[in-house]
């Protein structure tokens, strides 16, 4: 496992590193808590000081570096309601996680399947609701018809999806469109396979 390496240094109050780490001080000291990932993914990460280092490697172990003192930071451990307690304006700053949508087409046509609809409207709703949001949209195919024909489809199947946020008058240029053809198979298929579940444009509002 790869470990972000950080000194901390006694001026230092508020730091974010990869989404894990939250830093907060209050004089006179600097505290470093490990969050855990959204995934439940192990992440670790190593706090220095001028006198020596610790590793934060459990959520919500916490390191401390008191000012003047030498040696290695103390380590303890928190809790989830106590790190929200005692950070809430930083919290209040997080950005909302990602929400993600998928909508589906007909076969070989840029089509949108009427049970997809309800889908895009409420992707359309959240992304219009959700200042500052920016979108990440990726068209798919299933592996019906040659590789190169099927990155231009999913690529216009993304496109249509786009068209349909620039007239609701979502900013076209916080949209970002591609298309992976037959490549990311929601569900595993051989050559030559229909399968709806794969003919599908996927959306994140972020």
């Amino acid at each position: 496992m790869n470990m972000p390496r950080c000194v901390i240094w006694f001026s230092l109050c508020f730091s974010l590193l990869s989404a894990a780490l939250l830093a907060g001080c209050s004089t006179p000291a600097t505290r470093v808590v490990l969050l855990p990932q959204p995934d439940g993914r192990p992440s670790a990460v190593v706090v220095g000081s001028n006198g020596g280092e610790i590793t934060l490697d459990k959520p919500y172990q916490r390191a401390t570096v008191k000012a003047g003192r030498t040696g290695a930071p103390s380590l303890d451990q928190t809790d989830a309601a106590r790190v929200r307690t005692d950070n809430t304006m930083l919290f209040d700053l997080v950005p909302p996680a990602p929400q993600r949508y998928a909508v589906y087409f007909d076969a070989g046509n840029t089509s949108l399947m009427p049970e997809s609809q309800r889908e895009m409207t409420t992707a359309l709703m959240v992304a219009m609701a959700r200042a500052g949001s920016d979108i990440v949209i990726t068209g798919y195919t299933d592996t019906v018809g040659a590789v190169v024909s099927n990155d231009e489809l999913s690529m216009r199947r993304a496109q249509q999806v786009r068209q349909m946020f620039i007239d609701r008058q979502f900013p076209a240029a916080r949209i970002e469109a591609v298309g992976r053809g037959e490549r990311e198979l929601a569900v595993s298929t051989a050559d030559e396979t229909p399968e709806p579940r794969n003919r599908r444009v996927t959306i994140e509002v972020r």
